[in-house]
């Protein structure tokens, strides 16, 4: 019997979805914190929003 991979891309609700959702939270917020100290303002204000 073979496992699955956490890591494959599957459509819909699972393990892999949620592991996907992780890391991409993990790299906007990365991203907003590097905007925010290389411009020296907000994420909002640096996209003209406020």
């Amino acid at each position: 019997m073979m496992e699955e991979n956490p890591n494959d891309f599957k459509f819909g609700f699972n393990v892999g979805a949620e592991n996907w959702n992780g890391r991409l939270a993990m790299i906007g917020f990365i991203a907003a914190l590097l905007t925010e100290i290389l411009s020296g303002q907000g994420v909002l204000h640096f996209w003209g929003l406020l």
